[in-house]
């Protein structure tokens, strides 16, 4: 008996890692509008499309969630080629956070402080699952979310271990209930 519920958890988690690796999400449909992009530190591809968006028009604001205590405004506008003005008026530097949960405690923040009511969240692929459902238990079900996931090219080793992480989040997210 215990045998067989070892063999169909060790299924179970076996086909969920399947499942992660193979069904990435993806970016999100061009031209679609939010009042906010929102980008979590971490990971090569997030900053330069999230600028990208806002560039574009497809959002107002950014925000920069868990940006290093050691980075000032101007460094970031230097290596990203931010413009005095757009810093002004529309992207923020967040350095609250130190994680994804973190990151959805600064962005939920931020959004009822700026009156959000959309934002697209742009992070890595591997890692939008784990970001969004922090995301989801954070904000308020009026504020949409769309994702907007960087492709990348992951080994094993970061899918294994964020697959794990994404486990722990929800099995965290279900005792916080």
């Amino acid at each position: 008996m215990i045998r067989r519920a070892l063999s169909l958890m060790f299924l179970a988690w076996a086909l969920g890692f399947l499942w992660f690796v193979v069904a990435l999400p993806r970016p999100a449909e061009e031209g679609i509008a939010t009042d906010a992009v929102i980008v979590p530190t971490g990971g090569p591809g997030r900053i330069p499309r999230g600028l990208a968006v806002l560039g574009r028009g497809q959002a107002k604001k950014l925000l920069v969630s868990g940006v290093g205590s050691e980075v000032r405004p101007q460094e970031f506008a230097a290596e990203f080629g931010v413009s005095p003005r757009e810093m002004a008026c529309c992207v923020t530097l967040g350095y609250a956070a130190v994680d994804t949960r973190s990151n959805a405690a600064e962005t939920a923040k931020w959004v009822a402080q700026n009156e959000v009511r959309s934002l697209r969240l742009v992070t890595t692929d591997w890692h939008m699952r784990r970001a969004a459902g922090e995301l989801d238990r954070t904000l308020p079900a009026s504020v949409t979310v769309i994702r907007d996931a960087v492709p990348s090219h992951p080994d094993l080793k970061t899918l294994f271990l964020e697959y794990h992480k994404l486990l722990a989040s929800r099995a965290a997210g279900l005792i916080d209930l």
